[in-house]
């Protein structure tokens, strides 16, 4: 089918690859940083005038990187909220990341529309401090007269789509992007406008959801433009995978995704129902604690990086001599315990020794996100096979337990753009549709990633083992935390 081309516009950069449209090959790549000024210190900025999105998208594609590319697929940040007025401009800069400023709106919206159940029966789940619907009651709390101008919503993809096609009247999103917006069903397929309302005040423009393998449009320069999605779904669109399929995320905090065949609603607020970039759904549960809990371990104990916490985690035995960490450091959203802090048990002279607790930090991180796998096991969702994601994915300690404490065979993909692959391939899958050459019920089947894969063999029993161990302090310490 010729090549194609996948951009990914993260929150901190633009990432380009292009790739043989029947294989998934990847031919070449371009990156470029966002021109964004964030003042020493503060983190990454809150507000972000979206022409920085463009202007690193040209540099990436500088040097000829896009000739004879016949299609684009656009993956980018998730939650980002642009603002337009009546003829297209944006009303101020867009509003990115997990907005802390947010908290509070989120809080007036769940009481606002009766609770989290009603939320929940609404669009899947109660209402987060980043999603667009929570940014929209703070915009209409705090700036007013923003508020009032504000005539259309985009998020981040769909703003970058419709400036590829030069700003046409038509504007689009994809099932994958809408799903996350707090005011989209991905259970029944539709907005729901009268949560805009609530959130801003006035109904407003939002963007027509159009199907995985359907095209946006088409560029004045010829080049079809395929739906785009959030980098979530397209991250897992480029993973390759499907029903059976668990992602593991492995970040400062960590998220659990699956694919399912239909939409699950949750009022206790742990399952975020997001649509995926194949026109099945992907639940999401979210940790507040992965990666934290071993830095500062290593903090702690004073070895100098996580690889050194890996080596001593390796001296000690599963089940770390009786010690168990519940790495609740930052509270924990699964379960829902905001302002609880982490317990370390088992404290006996035996197991008071560095190596013992290197080991209980990765048991208890890995742990608590099997608790977050059982969330989505306990409503009928399939795992057989976990993919782990994260540079602490390669550290020793993570792949001895992981395997048996998961209960699952576990796959760790080779380091890749898998956003800007999954973008790329949803390209192929519409330009593929458009000349006839594919189905648009089944994407292209490019080659999986390169991974290795870790089986729970002979250790399954004695993971199960530490996994009961934990839970039983968890038990103990925050009874009935998982109880709706």
């Amino acid at each position: 089918m010729g090549i194609v081309a996948g951009l990914d516009s993260s929150p901190d950069f633009t990432r380009i690859v292009v790739c043989d449209a029947d294989t998934g090959a990847v031919l070449r790549q371009g990156y470029a940083p966002h021109p964004v000024d964030t003042p020493e210190g503060s983190g990454r900025p809150s507000d972000v005038d979206p022409q920085a999105w463009l202007l690193s998208l040209g540099e990436a594609a500088g040097g000829g990187l896009l000739e004879g590319v016949q299609a684009i697929g656009v993956s980018a940040q998730q939650n980002a909220l642009i603002p337009l007025d009546a003829q297209g401009g944006t009303v101020r800069p867009a509003l990115v990341g997990g907005d802390k400023r947010a908290q509070v709106a989120a809080a007036d919206l769940v009481d606002a529309l009766g609770g989290r159940e009603a939320w929940a029966q609404a669009v899947g789940s109660a209402p987060q401090a980043a999603q667009p619907v929570t940014k929209l009651r703070w915009l209409a709390k705090n700036e007013p007269e923003n508020a009032r101008r504000t005539a259309v919503l985009l998020q981040a993809h769909d703003w970058l789509v419709w400036q590829l096609l030069g700003r046409p009247l038509r504007r689009t999103t994809d099932r994958g992007g809408a799903s996350g917006t707090g005011y989209w069903s991905a259970a029944t397929g539709a907005y729901r406008p009268d949560l805009v309302e609530l959130a801003l005040g006035h109904q407003a423009m939002l963007p027509e959801v159009i199907g995985p393998s359907d095209a946006a449009g088409t560029t004045p320069e010829g080049l079809l433009i395929s739906a785009g999605t959030g980098e979530t779904m397209a991250a897992a669109f480029g993973l390759g995978i499907g029903l059976g399929d668990a992602v593991v995320s492995l970040g400062a905090s960590g998220s659990v995704m699956a694919v399912h065949p239909e939409a699950l609603t949750d009022q206790t607020g742990m399952i975020t129902s997001l649509a995926d970039a194949t026109g099945m759904h992907l639940p999401v549960v979210t940790t507040l604690n992965a990666v934290r809990a071993l830095r500062g371990t290593a903090e702690l104990l004073g070895v100098p990086d996580l690889e050194s916490l890996s080596d001593l985690a390796m001296k000690s035995t599963p089940g770390a001599h009786g010690l168990v960490l519940l790495p609740y450091l930052e509270g924990e959203r699964t379960p829902h315990l905001p302002h609880t802090a982490g317990t370390l048990a088992g404290l006996r002279r035996e197991s008071m020794r560095p190596e013992h607790l290197a080991r209980a930090a990765f048991e208890g991180m890995l742990c608590g996100l099997a608790d977050a796998l059982d969330v989505l096991r306990g409503r009928g969702v399939e795992v057989r096979r976990i993919f782990l994601l994260g540079a602490v994915a390669e550290l020793p300690a993570v792949q001895a337990a992981a395997p048996s404490l998961f209960g699952a065979q576990v796959v760790v993909p080779q380091p890749a753009d898998y956003a800007a692959i999954g973008a790329a391939r949803q390209a192929a899958w519409a330009l593929g549709v458009s000349q006839g050459a594919l189905d648009p019920r089944n994407p292209p089947a490019w080659q999986g990633a390169a991974a290795q894969v870790l089986e729970p063999g002979e250790e399954l029993a004695v993971g199960q083992a530490v996994r009961q161990q934990f839970v039983s302090v968890r038990e103990q310490t925050h009874p009935g935390a998982f109880r709706p």
